[in-house]
């Protein structure tokens, strides 16, 4: 049987830039606010499924939930050598935390007949909470290997990784199919981009992010979901649109109605010195700064 490779990642919004605008009133972040990046262990675990096809054979198929704007980094996939790309959306899955996100993208998952892996980076950058890959491996049944950092061997029947611990690293093997949960590691660079596969992919997209673009330019809304239809027929890759329908799933499990967590207040916390002293680089005032320090109780 083939081997067939699925990588959850999600579109984030890049934190390092994060402003008093970053949340709304309801609690939920406002994504217009902050640029959007391809979320940074995901990205990992997307090079971890392309090296097992290149080892092993196989496809990789890399799922998201998100806005039509997600896509992008669907795009970003195919142009290093995911072969299939989903992308979850509907407008009653906003506002989902880690408990309804995981219901939904287990719902998908299920629907991918002969998977051998799950991968997913650790956590997201903008929840922090590496909740999600875990609560998807419980709906689903799986074993779960947390903090992997590589892929030793792979068989038909089991999988063995390296793993981060506290101090040092395990050697860890489950059976298949597992899902695994990936960290970035600062010696391996996930593969460019290949010039040839973004000129074979530049223009995949959903039906939706097609209608969008035509609505922009002032048709109707029937008249844009026509011709974005007619679009699709004509490039070279498109990506599967799935929303609640499609995956069969109770709206009353996702968005905001299936999220117990609430985030009630951001802040931004600067840190700053109240007063400093300025100490002359001589034996006297090294002395007298070590003399000060001792009369404080920070050194013994």
């Amino acid at each position: 049987m083939e081997k067939n490779y699925i990588v959850l990642a999600k579109q984030v919004p890049d934190t390092k830039r994060v402003t008093g605008k970053a949340m709304k009133e309801d609690g939920t972040v406002n994504r217009a606010a902050l640029p959007a990046i391809f979320n940074p262990d995901d990205i990992y675990a997307m090079e971890l499924a392309l090296r097992m096809k290149d080892q092993y054979g196989g496809k990789v198929t890399l799922l998201t939930m998100g806005p039509p704007a997600a896509n992008e980094i669907l795009r970003q996939g195919l142009y290093r050598g995911v072969d299939n790309c989903i992308l979850l959306t509907d407008r009653r899955f906003a506002g989902s935390d880690t408990l309804a996100t995981s219901m939904v993208l287990s719902k998908a998952i299920a629907k991918i007949k002969g998977f051998t892996m799950i991968l997913c980076g650790r956590q997201a950058i903008d929840g922090d909470t590496a909740q999600v890959g875990p609560q998807v491996a419980e709906k689903l049944g799986l074993p779960q290997i947390t903090y992997v950092e590589d892929i030793i061997s792979m068989s038909d029947k089991h999988v063995e990784v390296k793993r981060i611990i506290e101090n040092g690293f395990a050697i860890q093997q489950s059976t298949l199919p597992a899902l695994l949960t990936c960290c970035s590691v600062s010696n391996a660079f996930p593969r460019p981009a290949s010039a040839k596969k973004i000129q074979l992919h530049k223009n995949a997209s959903t039906c939706s992010e097609l209608a969008m673009k035509f609505s922009a330019s002032g048709v109707s809304k029937e008249e844009a979901e026509k011709l974005a239809k007619q679009k699709l027929a004509s490039i070279n890759s498109a990506i599967e649109e799935w929303n609640l329908e499609k995956i069969g799933m109770d709206e009353s499990l996702c968005g905001l109605a299936g999220s117990p967590t609430w985030v009630k207040q951001i802040e931004s916390v600067v840190l700053t010195s109240k007063e400093h002293k300025k100490i002359s680089a001589t034996d006297e005032g090294i002395s007298s700064l070590v003399l000060e320090l001792i009369d404080n109780h920070i050194l013994d």
